[in-house]
């Protein structure tokens, strides 16, 4: 991560980073980490991805455990938190993130596949945000460590405001965090939690990048993105960093796209 090594607003907070073990999760807990905060890598499978993760963040003087949990299941999210509680005391960030694709066409797809994705990709985050406001209200604010009650950051993607065919679960579990992250935000701001999203575009990740192996698709997608290139992990979680700190207190409900214009298609084709 490019950042100051001094550079520490989240000193002594603690974190829950769902689907922590690999792509943009791993970066986000890392990122957490190195800011300062006490971090829980949540991962459903992968538990060596995990465990390296949690070593490297123990290895730069961090904090971090690992938690096997499925986040469409109300009782194993429970458990997560209560860890965490009893770990060290209290959680104050919440980083929604797990989630899944399970493609078909529409004609194609089966209502398993349709219930699958909406219930780790949306009911996964209604579960996780609830246990931690749960916990953020049971606590109360602390403001040696935050202005913030809470922070709770919801991860979508474009695809919340752009249709994605042949994606139709996905589309419309990313569209439904979209506006379960404001309600949540409208709900909660006056116990001073704030709750925003995070809707990444194109990045380097097992979900949405490998799979395009050749130039020609490489190609074909950066004609998408205006700023012309594909995003890494680390530009996701730099954006977590920020809204999980002081420096974003007057910040809730908002969706901050990391997607090089994405959602700006076509842009502006010219030279210069």
């Amino acid at each position: 991560m490019n950042i100051p090594n001094d550079y520490r607003p989240l000193t002594g907070q603690r974190a829950i980073v769902t689907g922590a073990n690999t792509g943009i999760g791993a970066a986000v807990a890392e990122a957490l980490a190195h800011a300062g905060a006490k971090v829980v890598i949540n991962y459903l499978s992968g538990l060596d991805q995990a465990e390296t993760l949690a070593r490297r963040i123990r290895g730069r003087d961090g904090d971090a455990i690992v938690f096997e949990a499925d986040v469409s299941r109300e009782d194993q999210v429970k458990a997560m938190f209560r860890t965490a509680v009893e770990h060290w005391g209290s959680v104050d960030i919440l980083v929604n993130n797990a989630g899944l694709q399970q493609d078909a066409a529409l004609v194609d797809m089966s209502l398993e596949q349709w219930n699958k994705v909406i219930e780790v990709n949306l009911t996964g985050q209604f579960l996780c945000a609830r246990e931690a406001a749960r916990e953020f209200l049971r606590r109360g604010r602390v403001p040696e460590l935050s202005r913030s009650t809470g922070k709770i950051i919801c991860m979508s993607s474009v695809h919340d405001v752009i249709p994605w065919a042949g994606h139709a679960n996905y589309a419309a579990s990313k569209g439904g965090v979209g506006m379960l992250m404001k309600t949540l935000a409208q709900e909660l701001a006056v116990h001073k939690i704030r709750v925003n999203g995070i809707s990444p575009g194109a990045i380097k990740t097992p979900i949405n990048y490998e799979a395009r192996d050749t130039q020609e698709e490489v190609e074909a997608l950066l004609k998408l993105i205006p700023y012309r290139r594909i995003g890494e992990p680390e530009d996701v979680a730099r954006a977590a960093v920020w809204l999980a700190s002081d420096e974003s207190d007057y910040v809730t409900g908002a969706t901050l796209y990391v997607d090089g214009g994405m959602t700006l298609y076509p842009g502006f084709e010219g030279g210069g």
